[in-house]
């Protein structure tokens, strides 16, 4: 899938980081690969990190900044703003998202303002219910995936105020200003030590998430 011709020739991608300087030192160079025939940059985002991910970052990285820890949804939001060229990918800097679905993704943006990557199985009752209430309103199955492409001309309506959301608002947001939202479809690979915690902790982390969410779109 990775050799298929880009649709897009110029495109920023734009991943959070906190603890990950082992899997960064991994992700950016599949992302090189896959992207080596487009112009592209690659942004980092970390939040406070306490290992040596920025470092590893910056070596490898078009841009890597360190902010204040405000999670993964105002993170995205900030290397978004700082991304240079018409088309965003958004992928998560834990390898659970491979780089080779990257064409798949942007074969669809031209119709849409942004495409969610779905996974094919969602492993939490958490993220089932979430795409059962907030996914059949927005239309996608996989609201908490963050491994999306934006148009950059989309990220000035992204006004930011649940907190950490992991990325839901940015759905919600996209749903209530009219703007087209796409899928696509990928099998993804589960890590041992999910960054959100472990399965109580992670899935009533994403049911508020959830809840805000849904508050947000309603309000």
């Amino acid at each position: 899938m990775g050799d298929r011709n880009l649709v897009a020739d110029e495109v920023s991608v734009v991943t959070t980081t906190w603890n990950e300087e082992e899997n960064i030192g991994k992700l950016i160079p599949l992302i090189r690969r896959v992207l080596k025939d487009a112009a592209h940059e690659i942004i980092v985002v970390d939040d406070e990190s306490l290992d040596g991910t920025v470092e590893v970052a910056k070596g490898l990285a078009d841009a890597a900044v360190k902010k204040s820890r405000e999670g993964q949804t105002k993170g995205l939001l900030y290397g978004m703003k700082l991304a240079k060229y018409p088309i965003i990918v958004t992928i998560d800097a834990d390898l659970e998202n491979d780089p080779k679905y990257i064409p798949q993704l942007l074969e669809k943006i031209s119709d849409f303002d942004i495409i969610v990557a779905s996974r094919t199985k969602l492993p939490r009752i958490s993220e089932k219910i979430a795409s059962r209430t907030l996914g059949r309103i927005i239309g996608v199955k996989d609201v908490f995936s963050n491994y999306r492409v934006y148009k950059k001309e989309t990220v000035s309506v992204f006004e930011l105020r649940g907190g950490e959301t992991f990325g839901g608002e940015f759905l919600v947001i996209a749903k209530k200003k009219g703007l087209k939202i796409g899928e696509t479809f990928y099998e993804s690979v589960r890590r041992k030590d999910p960054r959100i915690g472990g399965k109580i902790k992670a899935n009533l982390r994403i049911i508020w998430a959830l809840t805000k969410s849904i508050i947000i779109y309603l309000v």
